[in-house]
């Protein structure tokens, strides 16, 4: 985010309360014809890890050592998602996954970039995203996306051993640990194994994990009705949904509606009032 672009929110608390931040409009990259803006506060410090979790559970999403959520003028389509993990039952094209990817080993690291990361980053951009966002980035900024991280993050690695016996990295994901589920920051896989669906092998192993953790959520990030990137979520149910502060059951009801309803968010100043903050300490 550009600092020059931001507009600073007062919020009536003691100094040492996180301060609220707008980014400038800009082109969304989610729906055609639209503008978003963005509602953020830096992650730092002491209170970083509960920061995380509270925030999290309010819609926000981690970005290295900030947090944020969108708070679009006239559109509410970006709504954060996360999976009910003991609820989830996997339908038969996701069982179809699972199996195909049998063979893949998970390793559990300390978030710690390697080149053999960036190469297997650079490779998934290159041919899944050649134009978006974070095309060009270089491996001192890649280990930052990696590494800058003051909260309980890991880079959950997946393998297969080729035939000379040697581990192959075939997938990764960048992940914080909640209080009440795993947060999937970013992932990225080798993009020939297309016919494999490692995107949602990826996601399926997560419910996994929390189930066997005894976490009860999965963070998906942001689902978005009405576009083709963001579609894919909505194939994880029970679903919850962030809407009007509340988490909510992801219904059909919800997929055909595309958030076009200018009077349907709150002023960004009643926004940032209604978030509830950890005690201090």
């Amino acid at each position: 985010m550009n600092p020059s672009k931001v507009f600073h929110v007062m919020r009536h608390t003691l100094p040492t309360a996180p301060q609220f931040y707008v980014t400038a409009p800009q082109p969304c990259p989610y729906l055609d014809g639209k503008v978003e803006r963005k509602l953020f506060t830096a992650l730092f410090g002491d209170s970083a890890k509960s920061l995380n979790d509270s925030l999290s559970a309010q819609g926000f999403r981690r970005s290295q050592n900030v947090l944020y959520r969108p708070t679009c003028a006239g559109c509410s389509a970006c709504m954060s998602a996360r999976v009910v993990s003991a609820n989830f039952e996997p339908s038969r094209s996701q069982r179809r996954i699972l199996k195909r990817n049998k063979l893949l080993s998970r390793e559990v690291k300390a978030p710690w970039a390697t080149e053999e990361h960036y190469e297997l980053f650079e490779k998934y951009l290159n041919q899944r995203h050649a134009d978006g966002g974070m095309a060009g980035m270089d491996i001192n900024e890649f280990a930052a996306m990696i590494e800058e991280t003051p909260v309980q993050s890991r880079v959950i690695e997946y393998y297969e051993t080729d035939e000379d016996g040697e581990k192959v990295l075939k997938a990764a994901c960048l992940t914080d640990v909640l209080h009440d589920g795993l947060s999937m920051v970013y992932s990225f896989f080798d993009p020939e194994l297309k016919s494999r669906s490692m995107g949602a092998f990826i996601i399926l192993d997560h419910i996994s994990m929390a189930r066997e953790a005894g976490l009860p959520y999965v963070y998906l990030g942001f689902w978005v009705p009405g576009s083709q990137k963001m579609n894919y979520k909505a194939n994880y149910r029970p679903l919850e949904v962030f809407k009007d502060g509340i988490w909510n059951d992801l219904t059909d009801e919800m997929i055909a509606d595309v958030g076009e309803n200018p009077l349907g968010n709150d002023p960004v100043a009643e926004q940032v009032a209604a978030i509830h903050l950890p005690p201090q300490t």
